[in-house]
């Protein structure tokens, strides 16, 4: 599994999709839209640590003072040309006025270093760093690991302190580890309900009232026996939800009975060139968010090619006498604009 550029709760919420029946097909086509929209755009929008190697001298770098890069550059951490590091003071990342991401690498004319191409022109220039569009993050709760650390290997599942906050296709950040979130399960919350009498199966019925309301958050979907709900508001300990969410069914409950929610997370670790670190007890979590409209063409490329595959590509979805055209006259704006917004030519020179 892939970096997305929208989660699968996003897609499912903007569907109106229920339960986890689709799961399997929104997962397989967020992946091909994520890795469409780069070869389209030509550029990734998260950070990827990684060393990138360029000949030297080439047709776009000609001079022994700038270097055209053929990738978005977020920050460089060493430069070498030719065997020889050039170090941070003797070099330039440009445009200064504009980036990141930056696009060339200029020599201070004042320094005494300059491009090489040393035994060989062949990949005579490495420049390790973080590469990619951009690297905006929002803060995403934290680590609530019952031991004392998240060791660095070999765990594979973390839990959390705000599964709202965080979806399935997500780049998490904690410490200097990224991590891609594959899949969430369900955590006990600890609170129980606490209710004078049970929960009967009744949609009129929302507030719900447990042991200890700070044990969930507002946004989160709480899952009480088979049921699950939404969370639309916190009160001291009465929760106002939603019920029989994400298409699971109206049921009674007794009180007493335990809340999950969703806050184990599968991760692949050490994503994107980072390396797999220990993580103290309740670290900060913040997580990648790409530009809006990155996101909004991500979101409509999958549900496109869903409408698609249910119709059979034949540009129509619905049975019978429900039966209607699909356009896509609405996905070519969003890929117009993101074109217009985002796309770097191919040349070296373009930004």
């Amino acid at each position: 599994m892939g970096l997305w550029y929208c989660t699968r709760e996003a897609v499912k919420a903007a569907a109106g999709l229920n339960g986890s029946d689709e799961h399997a097909s929104i997962d397989r086509l967020l992946e091909s839209a994520s890795r469409e929209i780069e070869r389209v755009l030509n550029r990734w929008f998260y950070p990827l640590t990684a060393i990138r190697y360029y000949p030297y001298p080439n047709t776009q770098s000609p001079t022994i003072y700038r270097y055209w890069l053929d990738a978005d550059l977020l920050a460089s951490t060493l430069v070498v040309s030719g065997g020889v590091t050039i170090v941070a003071a003797d070099y330039f990342e440009e445009p200064a006025n504009y980036g990141p991401p930056y696009n060339r690498i200029e020599i201070d004319l004042s320094a005494a270093a300059a491009f090489r191409p040393g035994d060989t022109w062949q990949r005579a220039i490495e420049v390790t760093g973080r590469w990619g569009f951009c690297e905006t993050s929002a803060a995403a709760g934290a680590l609530a690991v019952a031991d004392e650390y998240l060791p660095a290997a070999p765990n594979t599942t973390i839990a959390v302190t705000d599964s709202s906050l965080i979806g399935v296709g997500d780049l998490i950040l904690i410490g200097t580890e990224r991590m891609i979130v594959t899949a969430k399960a369900l955590l006990d919350t600890t609170t129980d309900v606490d209710m004078v009498g049970d929960i009967t199966a009744d949609e009129a019925v929302v507030a719900i009232t447990v042991d200890l309301g700070t044990k969930v958050k507002v946004n989160e979907v709480i899952t009480i026996d088979a049921e699950r709900m939404l969370v639309e508001g916190i009160a001291g300990n009465i929760l106002t939800v939603r019920r029989a969410y994400d298409g699971s069914v109206l049921a009674s409950h007794l009180d007493n009975a335990s809340v999950y929610v969703p806050r184990t997370l599968t991760v692949e670790r050490a994503a994107v060139g980072t390396t797999a670190a220990e993580h103290l007890i309740a670290a900060l979590i913040s997580k990648n968010v790409p530009p809006g409209l990155i996101s909004e063409l991500a979101l409509a490329e999958t549900i496109y090619a869903m409408a698609q595959e249910k119709g059979h590509m034949t540009l129509a979805v619905g049975q019978g006498e429900a039966v209607r055209e699909v356009s896509g006259k609405g996905i070519a704006d969003v890929r117009k604009r993101a074109e217009d917004a985002y796309k770097r030519n191919r040349a070296s020179r373009a930004v």
